[in-house]
């Protein structure tokens, strides 16, 4: 087994209480994706929130439900900043809910109003078909921001683990294509490369963990089916795209002890070298998806008060 970073000594103690698994298959999935799911009602409890679901047309006619949530009580006079949000869960489980508490911290903090896209899931649906999803309903959601109480030139997007990968590309192809404009994207341990080349991928193998490479591997064979190489667009697999320039002010943070931390920090420097800018965090000892499994732990509260301090920047300097 290749020498790896150690994980903090508070996750250590937290994650020893969870079941940890090694690889996925279709059977393991088949049980897995009910526990991966959250009910809204369990998301939202306690929270002053106004919900609206609504559907947007899909690509290929498809219906993609979306949730809005609103601070209770905004002044609708008042246009906020609107956070577009896509769950993780390996491209194969999870639903609009999945680490909803995220982005609901900015709604708490900024008064964002915020919008949670369901897009299909693999392997029932495969290639381009969920950034496609995210793109689509973001499209809807940059259409109807002024009737929404937001402001379309303060759109956020942003995501986790699977999510974050698709926020990425979902923010390739608004660039490419010159709609919506994006003002900021968030990729918390963003899911970033089908290649499974990098140093970290190879780390994290061969014993159980919260995502493993073989996990991922499972994960991008689901989506990907038996395409490899040039077949592969970068939107579904961003660390492919040749130019990253003209992208909007980046987020990225992952933890050291993960599969995905170099192919994130590749991806922040690749930014920086286009010409753009990007914040890059590397928490020591950070296992993936640390702060969404355990947001109570020391480090959890350091990396969240981090990410919404750079968001809190970015808002504020956009104010009017």
């Amino acid at each position: 087994m290749a020498a790896r970073p150690g994980v903090d000594p508070e996750l250590g103690a937290l994650l020893a209480a969870m079941p940890l698994g090694g690889t996925l298959s279709t059977e393991l999935l088949a049980q897995i994706r009910p526990l991966a799911t959250v009910p809204a009602q369990t998301a939202l409890d306690g929270r002053a929130v106004e919900r609206r679901d609504v559907t947007a047309p899909g690509p290929d006619g498809a219906e993609i439900p979306l949730t809005i949530l609103s601070p209770a009580g905004a002044d609708p006079a008042t246009p906020a900043p609107l956070v577009y949000w896509a769950h993780g869960g390996g491209m194969v489980m999870g639903d609009r809910f999945s680490q909803i508490d995220i982005p609901l911290d900015w709604l708490d903090l900024f008064g964002a109003i915020v919008v949670t896209v369901d897009y299909r899931l693999a392997p029932e649906v495969g290639g381009a078909t969920l950034v496609e999803d995210c793109y689509h309903g973001l499209l809807w959601a940059a259409g109807h921001a002024k009737e929404l109480g937001a402001d379309p030139d303060r759109i956020v997007v942003a995501g986790a683990s699977a999510g974050g990968g698709l926020t990425a590309g979902l923010t390739l192809m608004a660039r490419d294509l010159g709609t919506p404009a994006i003002a900021a994207q968030v990729l918390i341990c963003p899911m970033l490369d089908h290649r499974g080349v990098t140093a970290s991928s190879h780390q994290f193998s061969g014993e159980p963990g919260v995502w493993t490479r073989e996990m991922n591997e499972f994960g991008w064979r689901s989506v990907l089916g038996d395409r490899t190489g040039g077949d592969v667009p970068a939107y579904v697999s961003p660390a492919l795209a040749d130019d990253l320039s003209g992208l909007p002010t980046t987020y990225v943070d992952a933890g050291s002890a993960e599969v995905f931390r170099d192919e994130d920090v590749t991806y922040a420097t690749r930014i920086w070298a286009a010409g753009g800018q990007a914040e890059l965090h590397v928490w020591a000892g950070g296992v993936h998806g640390f702060d969404a499994l355990f947001p109570a732990a020391r480090i959890s509260t350091a990396a969240r008060a981090a990410r919404n301090a750079w968001l809190a920047r970015v808002l504020n300097h956009q104010d009017r």
